[in-house]
C-alpha cells in the first residue's frame, strides 16, 4: 500500500469512525487526507470501493486483538470471557466506529464482507471451545456450532447499547458483563467442579 493511498484509508477509517458511513463523504476524505478529490478517486473509484476498504482494515485490527486475547496461557473459560471483553470493551469505547462494522446500512459488497469477516472470529472461539472440551471446563459440543451461536450473539447483544452512544462505565461494565456470562454458561460444564471465568474487581457492583 502506497503511502497516500495509506492515508486516504486511515482519513477515511477515522472520519467513519466519527460520523459513520453515512455521515462521511469523499470530499471530506479528500480534505482530511489532504489530497484532491481526483487523485482520491484515482485510488478509489467509489465510496463503496474505499469504504470496503476501510472496513477490511477496520475489522482486522479487531480480530487482531482478539486473537491476542485468545493467546494466553490462562483456562479455556479466562480465554473465552477475555475475547468477548476485548471485543466488547472495544466497541463500547469507539460505538460509531463499531456500528459502522456491524450494523450500519451498507452496500451489498460491505454486507458481503460482514458474513466473510465473521469467519476468522469462529475460528477463535472454535480454538478455545475445542480446548475447553479436551480439559473437561467445557461440556461436550459442536466446537464450530457453539463458535457461531456465540459470535451471532455477541454482534446481536452489541446492537442495542451501540446504537444508545457513548456508555458510562458503570453502564458499559454491566453490559459486557452481562454477555459474558451468557456465553460462559452456553458452554461450560455444570456438572464439573469448575468456577466462571473470574470476574475483575471493577466489574463487581452492588445492586
Amino acid at each position: 500500500m502506497t503511502l497516500t493511498r495509506e492515508r486516504i484509508v486511515l482519513a477515511a477509517l477515522e472520519l467513519v469512525a466519527t460520523h459513520g458511513y453515512g455521515g462521511t463523504t469523499m470530499p471530506m476524505v479528500a480534505a482530511t487526507a489532504e489530497v484532491s478529490t481526483g487523485l482520491l478517486y484515482q485510488y478509489f473509484p467509489s465510496k463503496t470501493d474505499l469504504f470496503d476498504e476501510v472496513f477490511r482494515q477496520a475489522s482486522q485490527r479487531e480480530i487482531d486483538a482478539c486473537a491476542a486475547a485468545a493467546a494466553s496461557e490462562s483456562g479455556a473459560g479466562e480465554r473465552l470471557a477475555a475475547i468477548i471483553r476485548t471485543f466488547a470493551h472495544r466497541a463500547l469505547k469507539r460505538p460509531k466506529l463499531a456500528w459502522a462494522l456491524l450494523a450500519e446500512p451498507v452496500a451489498p459488497q460491505i454486507d458481503e464482507d460482514r458474513l466473510r469477516f465473521r469467519e476468522p472470529y469462529r475460528a477463535i472461539f472454535v480454538t478455545v471451545i475445542e480446548d475447553g472440551i479436551d480439559s473437561r471446563e467445557f461440556r461436550a459440543q459442536n466446537a464450530h456450532s457453539s463458535a457461531a451461536a456465540i459470535v451471532g450473539a455477541l454482534a446481536e447483544a452489541m446492537i442495542g447499547p451501540l446504537a444508545l452512544g457513548v456508555l458510562s462505565k458503570r453502564a458499559a461494565q454491566r453490559v459486557v458483563e452481562d454477555i459474558v456470562a451468557l456465553c460462559l454458561a452456553a458452554v461450560l460444564d455444570h456438572t464439573a467442579r469448575t468456577k466462571k471465568a473470574p470476574v475483575p474487581p471493577s466489574a463487581k457492583e452492588t445492586p
